[in-house]
């Protein structure tokens, strides 16, 4: 991960706009496509670890009629 990802993508605690929140590891990049993904645990139910590309996890969705961002930082 280069320091610019990392700048994008503080560590730690982030909450989903549905209201779910999630431990972030890191960004891992796929050995083929060198697409970069969120590595990441939700902090309810089973916990497994999961991964989902860092351009959807940066994105805004729209719910409602408003803009907001899928998903916002909360801390370490």
């Amino acid at each position: 991960m280069n320091g610019e990802t990392q700048e994008k993508l503080p560590l730690g605690r982030w909450r989903h706009f549905k209201g779910g929140e999630y431990q972030v590891y890191g960004v891992a990049i796929h050995s083929e496509t060198e697409e970069e993904y969120v590595v990441y645990r939700p902090l309810y139910g089973e916990g497994k670890l999961w991964i989902r590309p860092l351009s959807m996890w940066l994105e805004e969705v729209e719910r409602d009629g408003k803009k907001q961002k899928r998903f916002t930082y909360i801390g370490e």
